[in-house]
């Protein structure tokens, strides 16, 4: 074996393990963001805890601005339930978290849109009307809600009446 071949065999080792970083930086869809939104433009949720006392629940708009997309789950008489709260072009939106016929529990926010993350269905976030995919024709309902200092205050009767309406086909 010749003196080229041996100094090739030594350097193999140390260009495939400089390869194999690269590669992996490059494919690992973070574009060195801190946050959470990725390069295919998805805000992924950030799951974050509801207040309930009595029958009003809360959460912290300052968690909801910062994370941009948040989910939360608040358990009622009817059981454990999901919403998602967001913001979108300065406007804070509450629904319901939930699609029936794909049994998901969580949106990410895609410019002016929510993507189920289950079945890929597309959500208009202004509305809740579903655009395109399989569960288009169950839209996700909004909760009315008060901003006091930094807590988004909900009702858990408007709560429950969201999320119920979105079991249901159509818009009530």
């Amino acid at each position: 074996m010749n003196a080229l071949s041996r100094a090739a065999i030594r350097i193999l080792p140390v260009v495939l393990v400089l390869f194999l970083a690269v590669s992996i930086t490059a494919c690992s869809g973070n574009s060195g963001n801190s946050d959470n939104t990725q390069n295919s433009g998805l805000i992924e949720p950030t799951w974050i805890q509801a207040d309930v006392t009595d029958n009003t629940a809360s959460i912290s708009l300052n968690e909801v601005e910062t994370n941009v997309m948040s989910h939360f789950t608040v358990n009622t008489s009817s059981g454990e339930m999901d919403f998602m709260a967001y913001e979108l072009s300065g406007e804070t939106y509450v629904r319901a978290s939930i699609c029936p016929p794909c049994y998901s529990r969580s949106f990410a926010l895609k410019g002016d849109t929510l993507v189920c993350d289950t079945c890929g269905t597309v959500f208009d976030a202004r509305t809740g009307s579903g655009i395109k995919g399989a569960c288009l024709n169950y839209p996700k309902a909004s909760v009315p809600y008060e901003i006091t200092g930094n807590s988004i205050i909900m009702g858990v009767d408007d709560l429950l009446t969201a999320y119920n309406n979105t079991l249901e086909p159509g818009l009530p």
